[in-house]
């Protein structure tokens, strides 16, 4: 996870709100010497690299350009002293020339640092008066005020004037402006979907509702269902129903108890573009490549760590003192959140989820449809961008030859924190490898493996290579099964340690027996507990649990497991789990734990991948419904009436914690792209502005869409994989279709496959395709019967021909065997709909 500086130095912070619009009141004597400068510059101090000095009875200092963080250039005054439990109001106006976003802080003068106020104050050319209250947690004699004014790559003039710091105030109190009280998607709902609202009312009886097009008319109407106080917003709510109106349209409103929603659509095409947005976001996180802004408009940037000064680059990292002796060319992958980190086993589970949105449905994903600059190199632009993970997760195992060969360093990042904001290219922090874990080793392990059957079609030296990788991490790991990540290597970046590996270790001999079918991955896989335990946790699965991934990944990819009918099975009955907690809860939420995690909605979407890996597996349409009404709560059916992806809906956010997409602190940076994912509420509020503003939240309060909530409001690649994923899934348009498909092979080195596609319908099927992914690198060479067409793993067999009601046609076809199992396919789609 990431972190500011002095945010993660503050042991306790009582932050500001926004500037005030009315007088606050405070009764205190005046803390502040020489408020007014009517005395000159004293007691006021700088840092070197700036003068103070008098323009016109304000305090100017012309602030440098070229330095990196906020604390490069301070001015401050120092011995101010602060009561326990007293309340602060404080004051000033400042002008900045061109227009900056400041930072104002009231902090202990030494380290740790702790604020104990911290605003992001915008500084116009004409000048603002900026007002803030704060509440301090101790007595201190020698409390500290500072303008921290670093980070800027071209110079500009502060001043300021009439500073002012007064106790007695009263606090103010935070309240979050969540819109009518009728909450809905504000994406849409599909056509043939459930559509559910949650009205947020006083009421204790049911009330009527209606629905209203885009002309006003009422064109549905009915009553609400009371279902008491929500315990996890705290609210008296009702829930309605329209599912039974179907007509697509735009700007829907539903209204009741007096209150209006926010318009939505009812359209089938409203998922269509959001799977592309949600994997457009890795572009703009890659490291070590320049983002070009043809491909991105106003996201362009230098490439970050490439080795041009002042970055230190990331093209040979050397390990932090006393953990190795050399140093690596770890250049690419993606930056991990909003820093410059970049953490093997975060990557992990980002990368997989990429490549299992692939696996799961092949066709639905084409070259060229993320404008990368690998579009038009022949294979689908999904496996580009995952592979520019890869080849980063490859370089960091440690060479052979060298202590813990195969293992995977742990972590990348700068030596110590940098703050916001601050570009990739110009981050001047040395740059370290962190010790090798199991736990990154699996991952590799886990991620190789699954590269290596995927990208076989396409690339087969890069497929080989992954799996001699993966094969050297899981030797590695279990040699070393119990090296752990340190939880106290969290200077500069995340920790990410998590003391049970277990699960890892299942993860990965999972993807290594469904890419080789050998029986040292096969006995593994059925002597781990994890494989007939009940992993769903009722918080879904996330970076450090990640035996979900494994058992999904045996559900679904074709192997050879003995009791797989057991596992497909085990899927459903954690779908069932996650569908009774959805259907109990008034916000349609298959995620209710007492308290919300850190990334909650990561979690809540990976619980959807469940109830959709039961609708694959099934064909029930509970389970798809499921899904469709899950995704509302992301979109806006929430507690504070907001989407959590930027730009889908009328309020979302769009102010996550980042240092390249800070437009919040500078504005001529970008916002975080449309399709970013909030991390979500997290009852932990371990950020000070969350500290300061949402304590005793209840959990679905427990956000807020401020750059500086790096607990709440946080983006990273592990919470956008799960969002692909499930945005992808509800693209998808295919239904079920009445027809059955036998599908048998035989042979080695070539084997010749024969296919009997049944039609178990009551209506003549008048020529048709039958569409079907080859799970590893199999090409076929001949057919007869039908007309055979193959695009990388995808085939499709095409047929003037009929097939009457009961009746079946065969065909057939030679095909080359992959290097490794031949499983047969089991995902068949006819003319579009897929074969139950």
């Amino acid at each position: 996870m990431t972190r500011s500086r002095a945010a993660l130095l503050a042991l306790l912070t009582m932050v500001a709100l926004s500037p005030a619009t009315t007088a606050l009141a405070d009764e205190g004597p005046e803390q502040i010497v020489n408020g007014t400068f009517d005395s000159g510059t004293a007691p006021w101090w700088s840092t070197g690299n700036t003068t103070l000095a008098i323009d016109e009875g304000r305090l100017c200092a012309d602030i440098p350009g070229g330095t990196a963080n906020p604390w490069d250039v301070i001015i401050g005054q120092n011995d101010l002293p602060l009561v326990a439990g007293d309340t602060y109001a404080y004051r000033f106006s400042a002008s900045a020339t061109p227009a900056k976003v400041g930072k104002a802080l009231i902090q202990l003068p030494v380290d740790p640092w702790t604020q104990y106020l911290s605003a992001n104050p915008e500084l116009s050319v004409s000048g603002n008066d900026h007002s803030y209250t704060f509440t301090a947690p101790v007595s201190l004699p020698n409390s500290q005020v500072v303008f921290q004014l670093g980070g800027s790559a071209e110079p500009w003039r502060f001043c300021m004037d009439n500073v002012s710091l007064k106790g007695g105030a009263e606090p103010e109190v935070y309240e979050p402006d969540t819109g009518p009280r009728v909450r809905v998607n504000m994406v849409g709902y599909l056509p043939q979907g459930p559509k559910n609202a949650t009205v947020v009312t006083a009421a204790t009886t049911a009330l009527d509702w209606e629905l209203k097009n885009a002309d006003k008319q009422t064109v549905a109407k009915g009553r609400t269902t009371p279902r008491g106080v929500d315990a996890s917003s705290g609210q008296n709510v009702h829930t309605l129903d329209f599912g039974s109106y179907r007509k697509p349209g735009k700007d829907y409103t539903l209204t009741a108890d007096g209150e209006t929603s926010r318009p939505f659509d009812i359209a089938a095409d409203i998922y269509d573009q959001l799977p592309t947005d949600a994997l457009k976001f890795y572009y703009t996180q890659r490291s070590g490549i320049e983002i070009l802004d043809s491909l991105r408009p106003g996201y362009a940037r230098p490439a970050g760590h490439a080795g041009v000064a002042p970055n230190q680059g990331d093209v040979s990292v050397p390990c932090q003192p006393g953990v190795c002796d050399y140093s690596l060319d770890v250049k690419g992958g993606w930056y991990d959140a909003g820093d410059h980190g970049k953490y093997v086993v975060n990557g992990g589970i980002s990368v997989h989820q990429l490549m299992a949105a692939y696996e799961r449905d092949r066709a639905a994903f084409k070259d060229g449809q993320l404008a990368i600059p690998e579009s038009g190199n022949g294979r689908p632009d999904i496996l580009d961008e995952a592979r520019w993970e890869q080849e980063f997760l490859l370089s960091m195992q440690v060479p052979e030859g060298k202590p813990f060969a195969g293992m995977a360093h742990h972590k990348i990042h700068d030596r110590s924190w940098t703050g916001l904001p601050l570009l990739p290219h110009l981050d001047p922090q040395p740059r370290e490898l962190h010790p090798t874990s199991t736990a990154a080793t699996l991952n590799l392990a886990a991620t190789a493996a699954q590269a290596a059957r995927l990208f076989a079609p396409y690339d087969p030296a890069f497929a080989a290579r992954n799996l001699k990788a993966a094969r050297r991490a899981w030797a590695a790991a279990k040699a070393n099964p119990a090296r752990y990540a340190d939880p106290n290597d969290g200077t500069g970046g995340g920790a990410y340690n998590d003391a049970d590996v277990s699960d890892e270790f299942y993860w990965a001999a999972a993807e290594l027996f469904i890419t080789t079918g050998e029986k040292e991955f096969k006995d593994f896989v059925l002597a781990s507990p994890h494989h007939t335990g009940d992993i769903w946790r009722d918080r879904g699965f996330d970076w450090g649990n990640t035996a979900q991934l494994g058992r999904l990944d045996l559900a679904t990819v074709p192997n050879a497991l003995p009791d797989r009918a057991r596992v497909r099975q085990s899927v459903v009955e954690g779908a069932e789990k996650y569908l009774a907690v959805q259907r109990a809860h008034p916000y349609g939420l298959p995620y209710n734990p007492p308290d919300f995690d850190w990334g909650s909605n990561n979690l809540v979407l990976n619980n959807l991948v469940v109830l959709a890996t039961a609708y694959d597996l099934t064909g029930h349409e509970k389970y798809r419904a499921a899904v469709r009404e899950g995704m509302d709560y992301i979109l806006g059916r929430n507690a504070l009436n907001q989407s959590y992806v930027t730009g889908y809906g009328e309020v979302a956010s769009h102010n996550q914690h980042s240092r390249w997409y800070s437009h919040q602190l500078d504005p001529a940076l970008p916002n975080p792209p449309r399709g970013t994912l909030a991390g979500g509420p997290n009852s932990g509020i371990q950020d000070p502005l969350a500290q300061r503003l949402l304590k005793g939240c209840k959990p679905q309060f427990c956000y807020i869409d401020d750059i500086e909530s790096w607990a709440t409001n946080e983006l990273t690649i592990n919470w956008n994989s799960p969002l692909a994923w499930v945005s992808a899934f509800l693209a998808d348009k295919s239904g079920r279709s009445d027809c059955r498909v036998r599908y048998t092979a035989h042979g080695s080195g070539q084997f010749t496959g024969q296919i009997v596609v049944e039609n178990t319908g009551r209506q003549t099927v008048d020529g048709w395709t039958l569409r079907w992914s080859f799970p590893g690198g199999q090409r076929v060479r001949q057919d007869w019967g039908a007309a055979l067409s193959q695009s990388g793993s995808v085939v499709t067999a095409t047929s003037s021909g009929r097939i009457k009601p009961g009746r079946s046609v065969t065909f057939g076809f030679v095909a080359t065997n992959p290097s490794g199992p031949n499983p047969s396919p089991e995902v068949f789609h006819l003319n579009g709909e897929r074969c139950g």
